[in-house]
C-alpha cells in the first residue's frame, strides 16, 4: 500500500521542491529519510512495496526513487527492473549489503547511484541533489509541435488551432509549449511554477498556473471541442493530450 503521499509546503532551503519516492518496508527508515528531505525543501511520498511504488509512479507525479534493495517479500531489484522498462525514472538504491557485486548489479540494471547503509544524512541529500541535478537538464523544443490541429511554432512564438493564429501571453505561450513538449506527462502546479516561471510556492500563488491554464483552454478552444489539450489530473495537476 502506499503509506503516504502528501506534499509539504515546507521552506524549499535549496530551492528543491521535486517528490521523492522513499521506498522501504522499515517505517523508522521511511520516516528518517522523509524528514532528511522535508528539511531540505523536498516533497515527499512513502512506498513499502512493490505494488505501492508502481502506482505512485504510475501517477507521474514523482521525479525521483529512493529504492531499498530488500522489501519484505519483494525484491528491490526487481522492481528496479520494471522502473527501468517503464521508463528512465532516476533511482538511487538504499542498501546494507556490503558485496560488490550487488553494488555493480544495481547499477547494471539501471541505478543512478547507490547510498549504503547506515548512511549519512548530508551525503544522502547531496546524492539526491546530485542525481536530479544531471537527469533533469531540459531537452531542447522542437521548433514546430505539430499535434493536429494545434501546431505550436516555438521560434516564431505562434500558436494556430485549424489554420487560424492564436494570439498569447508571454507565459501562455510558455506553459503551453512547455506541456506540448512532454506528451501525457504529469506536472504539478510546483513543477510548472518552477520550469515555467522559474518560481515557486513559497513565492508564488499556485493559483497563477490554474489561471493561465483556463485563459489557454478559452482562447485554443472558446466552444469547448478540444478540453483534452490540457487536461486536469486531480490531485495532482496538469498534462497535456494531444
Amino acid at each position: 500500500m502506499v503509506l503516504d503521499a502528501r506534499a509539504v509546503a515546507g521552506p524549499a532551503r535549496t530551492g528543491a521542491r521535486a517528490r521523492v519516492l522513499v521506498v522501504d518496508d522499515d517505517p523508522d527508515v521511511r520516516r528518517t529519510v522523509v524528514r532528511l528531505l522535508e528539511a531540505e525543501g523536498y516533497l515527499t511520498a512513502e512506498a513499502d512495496c512493490k505494488s505501492a511504488v508502481t502506482g505512485c509512479v504510475a501517477s507521474g507525479s514523482v521525479d525521483l526513487v529512493l529504492l531499498d534493495v530488500i522489501l519484505g517479500a519483494d525484491d528491490g531489484f526487481d522492481v528496479l527492473a520494471e522502473l527501468r522498462r517503464a521508463g528512465d525514472l532516476p533511482v538511487i538504491l538504499l542498501t546494507a549489503r556490503e558485496a560488490e557485486a550487488d553494488r555493480i548489479l544495481g547499477l547494471r540494471l539501471g541505478a543512478d547511484d547507490y547510498v549504503a547503509k547506515p548512511f549519512s544524512g548530508p551525503e544522502l541529500v547531496a546524492r539526491v541533489a546530485t542525481v536530479l541535478r544531471r537527469t533533469s537538464k531540459p531537452q531542447p523544443k522542437a521548433p514546430v509541435l505539430d499535434h493536429g490541429d494545434l501546431v505550436i511554432h516555438t521560434a516564431a512564438r505562434e500558436v494556430s488551432v485549424s489554420g487560424t493564429r492564436v494570439d498569447t501571453t508571454r507565459k501562455e505561450f510558455d506553459l503551453l509549449a512547455f506541456l506540448a513538449s512532454a506528451p501525457k506527462q504529469v506536472f504539478t502546479r510546483d513543477q510548472l511554477l518552477a520550469q515555467v516561471w522559474g518560481s515557486s510556492s513559497a513565492w508564488q500563488d499556485e493559483g497563477t498556473v490554474t489561471e493561465h491554464v483556463r485563459r489557454l483552454r478559452r482562447k485554443l478552444d472558446p466552444d469547448g471541442r478540444h478540453e483534452g489539450w490540457i487536461r486536469t489530473v486531480r490531485g495532482v495537476g496538469y498534462r497535456f493530450d494531444p
